[in-house]
């Protein structure tokens, strides 16, 4: 450090300024006449004389002399200028100069370098605002009732310590960018808008020095992109999925579990998914699925599962080795873990047989049946469902078969309808209307039939209705399942409002296909209870309608007398 300068930091920034303002006019002058190296000396002069404006503006600020930041960079700047002056005078007269000519080019190039990143650094307090506020005012954290105005000044500042500062400087700053993300939700939106989250990524690459900041950078891009859809996309078209997969591959266990979450975030977008496969990412999560830590595989499965609905993504998946990975997270996995690793084998056996024959073949089936016996939670027994369900499309009749077979399973399908939510009653409905399961197990299903009757009356989901008729329909074909659902007044009753034409909410051939299949070979009694619940006159105006199935259940309905019957007191 020039000789001048060293002294600088031990006085006042005033008394720095004042230095700094009488050397830059003169530097000024001096690049007018330099006698070699004109053209380095044109682009250094324009810089000086930007130089000067920014130190102008910076005078006109009332507080700028409390800003702890100029307390580094203006005795910089005074140690650049020096060092700068001295090249002039070499310049001036080069043959006093002994070091040779290419030595003094580095020397001028190194000097420019200098004075565009001091350059930038007072642009961006300048621009910041906060040397027109009180330090007192800047460093104080506002509470979570702080208007939008209040905030944005506040992470302006922050970011311009994250910026210029040194590594103490940025600790802090990321301290108090992490606690204002935690605890002020409006936080998440202004910081995209009023601070720099490019810069926040760039702290995550690898040549920065301090590990401590790395880490605290990660958190935050990782609370900014779990947080809302536009901090995440601004994440994301800031350059930030390259660098987090860089830090899921070879960062320390916190950092790649920070930075699975981020990515898991990003890729929840369909229009960022694409992006994973450009970056390399495909082996870089199923690695973490395989190797990382809890939370690493749990965030990691999730980052799969978003981007398994892209085609060319999942031939990559495939060709990485993720379906025993996602068959082994089934066991060995967090409940969150086994639930994404679940809802990803879903989509990758409802892709194609090719995937269902993986997954079987790694034993995907018994995995998936295990899990539905023990997970009590609904979202992870919803994903098991649909797992299961798309493997019963296999080729292979193994599947359907061990599925038919398995009392535990169609027990555990009994009472997943009678109990489980609309969705998971829709799936086991789906899977019970699809398998062919012998007589004694339906019958040992029968205790389900009032709740699939209900079912049939929800508009929504779309396709309950369809599959919880298709599914009594199944159960219909014993016999005493027919004469159990007969003698339920209150199911008798709803099938039968069901069939009011006036009654929107329900197709009315799912109704009539499941009153024919009561009506299909039952006695007297069956069509006694369906007729006088008043089924009749609406299977009558049904049939007039050509409604399917409606012709046929009138004249099962109809019998011998009791046709007569009907028809005359209807008539009247």
């Amino acid at each position: 450090m020039h000789p001048a300068a060293d002294s600088a930091r031990s006085q006042s920034p005033t008394q720095v300024l004042e230095l700094i303002n009488h050397l830059l006019p003169l530097l000024l002058l001096s690049s007018l006449t330099v006698k070699s190296f004109f053209g380095r000396w044109q682009v250094i002069r324009t810089k000086l004389t930007s130089l000067r404006s920014s130190v102008s503006d910076i005078s006109d600020c009332p507080h700028w002399s409390e800003n702890p930041l100029l307390h580094d960079l203006l005795p910089n700047l005074l140690s650049t200028l020096h060092k700068t002056k001295s090249l002039s005078d070499l310049c001036h007269d080069p043959s006093s100069y002994t070091g040779g000519k290419l030595l003094l080019q580095s020397d001028l190039d190194m000097a420019s370098a200098s004075l565009s990143s001091i350059l930038h650094d007072l642009d961006l307090l300048l621009k910041s605002g906060v040397l027109r506020q009180s330090n007192a005012i800047v460093l104080s954290q506002p509470g979570p009732g702080s208007g939008k105005e209040e905030l944005g000044f506040f992470i302006r500042d922050l970011f311009s310590r994250l910026q210029i500062g040194g590594i103490e400087f940025k600790k802090k700053a990321l301290d108090s960018l992490l606690q204002l993300l935690r605890e002020d939700d409006k936080a998440t939106v202004l910081v995209p808008k009023e601070g720099d989250v490019g810069f926040l990524v760039h702290l995550l690459d690898s040549s920065n020095p301090s590990p401590s900041v790395r880490e605290q950078a990660a958190l935050a891009v990782s609370l900014l992109a779990t947080a809302s859809d536009s901090s995440r996309n601004c994440v994301f078209e800031e350059g930030g999925l390259g660098p987090l997969l860089r830090l899921l591959e070879t960062g320390s266990s916190g950092l790649k579990e920070k930075s699975a979450m981020a990515v898991e975030a990003i890729t929840a977008d369909p229009e960022n998914a694409w992006a994973i496969s450009a970056y390399g990412g495909v082996p870089v999560l199923v690695e973490a699925c395989r190797s990382g830590s809890p939370v690493t595989q749990t965030h990691a499965a999730g980052a799969i599962k978003n981007v398994a609905t892209v085609e060319d993504i999942r031939l990559a998946l495939a060709e990485e080795g993720v379906v025993p990975v996602l068959v082994q997270l089934l066991v060995s996995g967090t409940g969150s873990a086994q639930e994404k690793a679940a809802n990803c084998l879903w989509i990758l056996a409802s892709s194609g047989e090719d995937f269902r024959v993986s997954i079987l073949d790694e034993g995907g089936l018994q995995r998936l049946l295990q899990l539905l016996q023990e997970s009590s939670s609904s979202d992870t027994i919803e994903q098991v469902l649909r797992a299961i369900y798309a493997l019963s499309a296999s080729a292979s009749a193994s599947t359907a078969r061990i599925l038919s077979s398995s009392s535990p399973f169609l027990m555990h399908l009994f009472e997943l309808i009678k109990n489980g939510n609309l969705m998971v009653q829709q799936i086991s409905a789906s899977l019970l209307a699809n398998l062919s399961i012998s007589d004694g197990s339906k019958r040992a299903m029968a205790g389900c039939m009032g709740s699939l009757v209900k079912m049939v009356e929800f508009s929504k989901p779309a396709g309950l209705q369809d599959v919880a008729a298709q599914a009594l329909v199944s159960l219909l074909t014993v016999r005493s399942n027919r004469k159990e659902l007969a003698r339920d007044e209150k199911s008798v009753l709803r099938l039968v409002q069901m069939l009011d034409p006036q009654n929107e909410l329900v197709c009315k051939k799912l109704p009539v296909s499941v009153i024919s299949a009561i009506l299909a070979g039952s006695g007297k009694g069956s069509r006694k209870r369906i007729a006088a619940a008043g089924a009749f006159p609406y299977l009558q105006k049904l049939a007039d309608i050509d409604v399917a199935g409606a012709r046929k259940a009138l004249q099962r309905l109809s019998g011998n007398r009791l046709k007569n019957i009907f028809i005359r007191t209807w008539r009247e």
